[in-house]
């Protein structure tokens, strides 16, 4: 009986002794859990072990060939892990400068854009990509209106500032570019359509390099503005898109509205040291004799709307 009780509690001891071993290993993975967990709050997650490709208890191994994709994954997934990390805030502190939003982003809400589409012409090209040059040259802030570029960049190839700069569509903005609701595109759309139906065409011109600043002061542009020809037909169909914005309760227009196109922004406010380069280069070719009356003239081509990423005819006219 003694044996008996003396093998029982060897054998209880053996039990006990293993729980405790399973217990201990639980703490000290809970503990390893407790740090790590401590840990990823301050570093990007690691990628994910090879181990789960082919766990210990697994009922097989994995083909060879999927092992080696495997491995490519976790490498490319550390690589992305550690990019943003390292070399992404470089990349965005020393690239392209950041913008601010006119309006923050609502869930629902879509920007609208009612505008004259401009392409400008070949012709005065030559001569406008001479003009960002030398100002590019004095104001190294300045960057590609869309595109983002710095103009200085562009300074030794002329075909390409002219395509990046110049190459592209232009807005002359009939409204305040504003948050919208989804159901207010099926009242603007039609009403604006209504009565823009029976416009005619007319020639614009552009005469004067000018610079503008935005209503926050976040960002100043170099831009093209329209003081004569075309004048007073854009300033009418500004107010019937001004009528339209009321009955919808959007903001109107500028009072003392400029029509223009923009081909170059910077950041901040820099409007008064970028007026004197532009007036300096104006002023040269002034004295040199070879300032144009007119910098380029384009004919009337319709009326757009941007809802979000979609664009509607307000009126079109078909090229001649």
């Amino acid at each position: 009986m003694e044996a008996l009780r003396a093998s029982y509690r060897d054998t209880s001891s053996d039990s006990d002794s293993d729980s405790e071993r399973v217990n201990s290993k639980k703490a000290r993975i809970n503990t390893s859990d407790s740090n790590l967990a401590t840990e990823t709050t301050h570093l990007p997650l690691p990628p994910p072990p090879l181990s789960l490709i082919n766990p210990p208890n697994s009922l097989g191994k994995l083909p060879k060939q999927l092992l080696v994709y495997a491995q490519v994954f976790v490498s490319a997934y550390q690589l992305f892990v550690d990019f943003p990390m390292k070399g992404m805030v470089d990349c965005l502190s020393s690239g392209q400068p950041s913008r601010v939003r006119s309006f923050p982003h609502v869930e629902g809400n879509y920007a609208v854009h009612v505008y004259i589409p401009v392409f400008i012409p070949s012709a005065p090209k030559k001569e406008m990509t001479q003009f960002l040059k030398k100002v590019s040259a004095v104001a190294p802030g300045l960057h590609v209106v869309d595109v983002d570029v710095p103009l200085n960049s562009l300074y030794k190839d002329d075909s390409k500032l002219q395509q990046l700069a110049l190459g592209r569509e232009f807005h002359i903005s009939l409204g305040r570019t504003v948050p919208i609701r989804v159901h207010q595109i099926d009242s603007i759309v039609p009403m604006l359509r209504q009565k823009l139906q029976s416009q005619r065409r007319y020639w614009i011109d552009f005469s004067r390099w000018e610079v503008f600043v935005n209503d926050d002061c976040t960002r100043t542009f170099l831009s093209i503005e329209v003081i004569t020809g075309g004048l007073l037909e854009i300033t009418k169909q500004i107010q019937v898109v001004n009528d339209v914005y009321k009955l919808h309760n959007l903001p109107e227009f500028y009072k003392d509205a400029r029509p223009h196109i923009s081909l170059a922004w910077a950041l901040g406010d820099i409007s008064n040291s970028l007026k004197r380069v532009v007036e300096e280069e104006i002023k040269r070719l002034s004295v040199e004799g070879t300032l144009q009356k007119r910098i380029f003239s384009v004919k009337f081509s319709g009326i757009q709307c941007k809802i979000g990423n979609k664009t509607y005819n307000i009126c079109k006219f078909s090229d001649e």
